[in-house]
Parts: C-alpha cells; structure tokens; sequence
C-alpha cells in the first residue's frame, strides 16, 4: 500500500465519524482493478501528473488501482513489461521499436507523454549555441547512447559530422560551466536550471526543432497485455491524462507537496523540480489531449528513426485506445 494511500484512509476514518459519508474513491478503492505502471527514470517532475492521479484518487475514482514502479539508472523498462513486472512502461520509441525490429518483441506503443523529446544542445549565454549551425567548429559533449541521434540531426541539417568535435558526456555540466565544452546534449526541462544554480544563464534548443522529431515516454505494452486488460489501460489513459491536467493548471502547485513522499532522496531541490515542471508544460501539451499520437507526428517519428537505422512501421503505433477515451 502506497504511504499517501495510508493517509487517505486516516483522512477517511475521521471523515467517517464526522460526517457518516463514504467517499466515492473509496467505495471504489476495494473493487479496483489493478494495473502496474513503470516509469522510465527516478522519482521527480516528469511524472508528477501520475503522482496526483494517485494522490487525489482519481485513478480509484474510475475503478482503477495504480502501482506505480520508479526507475533509474539501473531499470529496463522494457524488461518490467517483458517479464510481467508491469502492465506498461513509459519508455522510447527508439528503444521500442528497435525490439520489436531486432528481437520480434510483441509491442505496441499506445501513447505518448511527450509530444516533443526534451533532449537538447545545452549551452552558456555567454557563449550561445542556438542552431545546428552553431555548433560547427565547436566541441560538443554527447552521451555515447546518444551520438547516433545527434549524428542524424546534424545530416538532417547538412552539417558535416567532422565539422562539429564530439566528446563524451558524463551528465555533469561542470565542464561547459569550465569553458571546457562548448555544448552539452541534455535535458533542456532539468539542466538548465542546475547551470543557472551554477551561476551561469543556459541557452538551449530541441533536437525535435531541427528535424530529430520523435516522441519520449511513449506508453508500451505487450500485445498480450493489450488484448486482456484493454479496459484498464483505456482507463489508465484517461485518469493519467486528468492528473496531468490538474498538474498543469498551476505547475507551481504539487512539487512542494512532495518534498517528503515521491521526492524524498532524490537529492533534488524542490524550486528545481518546479522549474522541470514548467519547462516540461510546452512540449507535453497537445490539442488532442495528452499522449496524444497524431498520423502526422508518428510519421515524422518513423522517419526520424529511420535515419538511426531502426525501420519502424506504421502498425508499431496503436491509437484506437486514445479514440476511447
């Protein structure tokens, strides 16, 4: 049982004995279907809609009991839905449809929390790296997981890649702080703020902005878990979608809420987790709701992908559960 589910039946015991009225949750709460969610990374902003959706019962609301499963550094995503761990992952396209490729994994992606990947060129004001174009005679500091997806944004632009000197990235802006790099592929919703803490104003664009245009925490079940508990995952679909909702009506609001439950330990301060949240805000949104998968944008992630070298097919993505809700 979750430590927030805890206090809510604390919370319901002394609503009992005042008022005699049972809560809707909680009538709800024992005849709740299950369902096993994995995050992609450690507890913070990214997943904060999820958070509320637990906390203020709007999951029990709708019949549905969410276990949520934090990842890190160490965690597969992938590998929760493979082995049963999880109903759902929230992962990446790439790496999915990379399985499903390679290995004839038995995927399908049916949303998608991110319209727009939050990795980015990361650099000082001081000394602006805006564009593509920017970067040419500079070093730039990449993840070697990630070089291949610079790699095609810069072909995508016409830019040579021995034109642009790219090292390895450790996750640690100290370097460009140092004037040792010139740019840093990161997340342009986190680091930003830790170079600004530094004492250093972050400029920053999207690989999504100049044509690398695919998606991040895409939603991935099995086929098996889609064809038996489609309804839950409808469910699950809607309720997250309203969590998210209520979370960005004041980005501001949640973070501080949790400083001492999902956001103990992380090591994290709470201002920069209410700047994640805000810069996360533009580039989740869609017109169609979140994890929204228009014909157009899973084009564009197919194509995109197709110039790491991972041929993706249409029929990777299944939309219809979105059509439901």
């Amino acid at each position: 049982m979750y430590p927030n589910e805890i206090m809510k039946r604390r919370e319901f015991i002394k609503f009992s004995i005042a008022t005699s009225t049972i809560p809707l949750w909680y009538k709800n709460a024992s005849a709740a279907e299950p369902i096993t969610m994995q995050a992609a990374w450690i507890n913070d902003a990214e997943f904060a809609g999820y958070f509320i959706a637990i906390d203020e019962g709007i999951y029990l609301d709708e019949g549905l009991r969410v276990n949520y499963l934090s990842g890190g550094p160490d965690v597969i995503p992938e590998s929760s839905i493979i082995t049963g761990k999880a109903d759902l992952a929230l992962t990446t396209p790439d790496t999915t449809i990379k399985a499903i490729v390679d290995q004839g994994a038995k995927f399908k992606i049916i949303g998608a929390q991110y319209q727009k990947n939050p990795i980015g060129v990361v650099s000082l004001k001081s000394n602006p790296i805006e564009s593509p174009k920017d970067l040419i005679g500079k070093t730039l500091a990449v993840p070697p997981v990630n070089v291949i997806s610079v790699e095609a944004m810069l072909e995508i632009n016409n830019i040579e890649r021995s034109k642009v000197n790219i090292v390895p990235y450790s996750y640690d802006p100290t370097p460009l702080i140092k004037g040792e790099i010139d740019a840093s592929l990161d997340f342009t919703t986190n680091v930003p703020y830790t170079i600004n803490m530094l004492g250093e104003q972050a400029s920053h664009f999207l690989l999504y902005d100049f044509g690398f245009t695919i998606y991040n925490d895409t939603v991935v079940v099995t086929e098996d878990v889609l064809k038996s508990k489609r309804k839950q995952l409808v469910s699950w679909l809607k309720t997250s979608r309203r969590g998210w909702e209520v979370n960005f009506k004041d980005p501001n609001l949640y973070p501080p809420k949790w400083k001492d439950t999902w956001f103990k330990g992380t090591g994290r301060s709470i201002e920069n987790e209410i700047y994640f949240n805000n810069a996360q805000k533009p580039i989740m949104e869609s017109p169609n709701g979140i994890f929204s998968m228009s014909e157009d944008d899973i084009a564009k992630n197919l194509e995109a992908i197709g110039r790491v070298g991972i041929k993706g097919k249409r029929e990777m993505f299944d939309t219809s559960l979105l059509e439901e809700i």
